[in-house]
């Protein structure tokens, strides 16, 4: 089974992001996923902001990042812009230290107008990091999401994208451990 890294950009411990993320951590540890969650606002503020790469616990999130075969990148849209804590982890990242990986980028906002931050902002950072396989993901506005439960409609996206998400992973797989055939000469 391929391995997931879902990581959240959140800045708080309780957000509307934080639930779409555990959301989809069940929803790919009930499909048979080994599933890492990785909480961005955890790692060692100094340490993040400063590029420590030596730092250990910095090592160890971008070491997941690069042995993820999937990658999830969940974060709040403030003001039509992402998270500053998925930037800076994904700026300690090598240059195309995405690429191969499928990536499913989710995010929550006030509006409908926050929707550009995904198309406008966020795909570019992950293209820009080398990401070959970026797929179409989900906004979830705020009002679908009330104490821990998610809108009915609001769940059934989030669940229609982890399918394209798990779909598109196994076939990346599949295309990496399918033996390259050469014509018979």
């Amino acid at each position: 089974m391929s391995s997931i890294l879902v990581i959240s950009g959140s800045p708080s411990p309780a957000s509307r992001a934080g639930i779409v993320v555990a959301r989809v951590d069940e929803l790919l540890r009930d499909a048979g996923y080994d599933v890492q969650t990785l909480h961005v606002r955890q790692l060692p503020t100094l340490s993040l902001l400063t590029e420590d790469l030596h730092d250990q616990e910095i090592a160890d999130a971008v070491s997941a990042v690069l042995r993820a075969d999937g990658i999830v990148v969940a974060s709040p849209v403030y003001r039509a812009a992402y998270s500053g804590l998925v930037k800076a982890l994904l700026d300690l990242l090598p240059k195309k230290g995405l690429r191969g990986r499928v990536i499913l980028p989710l995010a929550t906002g006030g509006s409908q107008g926050f929707l550009v931050a995904m198309d406008y902002a966020l795909n570019p950072l992950l293209t820009g990091k080398g990401a070959d396989q970026v797929l179409r993901g989900e906004f979830v506005l705020d009002p679908d999401i009330v104490g821990e439960v998610i809108a009915p409609t609001a769940a059934e996206a989030i669940r229609a994208a982890v399918d394209r998400f798990t779909l598109a992973v196994e076939e990346a797989r599949f295309r990496r451990k399918r033996p390259q055939l050469r014509p018979a000469v």
